[in-house]
């Protein structure tokens, strides 16, 4: 299982909302290129990054620091917020980005997804971010008519292979993972990456112990109740 360490982006730094809410927002620091670079040092491999003002609002308003985290980093960047039409996907790929993330533009741009799936196949991936069992769109703060089940499924169909998905409900409250809603969601045959609540080593020797592709850690890293090295590790198989 990869583990992918998350940086959230508003005004170029690195913050972490709880359960989405814009008016609870925590500021961790002021240079995301730091904060990447110690994740780096700890045996990431990957990085996730979702640029908050972009998926509340759309655009690219964080596009510089992306840019140079994508540069500068050493790590494999993932990217999403915001990204709702094809000339934003290709900014972020041409830039090195090894995945780009759709959320509400998967959900009401068909056809602008089968063309990037066709155009840039795995390098496109799906975030599927789950309120009261339907899928939440517009960062967040709208819920569409989709259950997550049938969402996933459709995405499925349509060819994403890799799906993010988050429990809303746990995000940024260090609570533990929705085990439940993972094992249900791995029987789909795509990759799964777990999203929200990862709290504890055990939270992730538990999603390992399911399957998954990969998991994202957030605030965890950042209050300091996991060791990222020592997850790496785990991941591994060296502990």
């Amino acid at each position: 299982m990869i583990l992918l360490p998350a940086i959230d982006l508003f005004g170029g730094k690195v913050v972490r909302l709880t359960r989405g809410d814009y008016a609870q927002m925590t500021v961790y620091s002021d240079d995301p290129a730091l904060t990447a670079a110690g994740f780096r040092k700890s045996g990431a491999s990957w990085l996730h990054v979702v640029d908050l003002e972009g998926a509340r609002d759309g655009g690219t308003p964080n596009i510089a620091v992306v840019e140079q985290l994508i540069r500068e980093s050493g790590l494999r960047v993932e990217i999403g917020g915001g990204v709702r039409t094809r000339e934003v996907a290709e900014r972020y790929l041409d830039a090195g980005a090894a995945r780009v993330i759709l959320g509400t533009a998967a959900v009401y741009d068909d056809e602008l997804l089968r063309g990037l799936l066709r155009d840039f196949g795995e390098r496109i991936a799906v975030g599927v971010d789950v309120r009261d069992g339907y899928v939440a769109v517009r960062g967040w703060t709208e819920l569409s008519a989709f259950t997550a089940r049938d969402f996933c499924e459709k995405m499925r169909d349509i060819g994403v292979a890799t799906i993010i998905l988050t429990d809303i409900s746990k995000d940024g409250l260090l609570s533990g993972a929705n085990l439940e809603l993972y094992r249900e969601m791995q029987s789909l045959g795509v990759n799964i990456v777990a999203s929200g609540g990862v709290t504890t080593i055990d939270d992730v020797a538990a999603l390992r112990d399911i399957g998954l592709y990969g998991a994202i850690l957030g605030r965890a890293l950042y209050a300091g109740t996991l060791d990222l090295g020592a997850a790496v590790k785990l991941c591994e198989g060296e502990i």
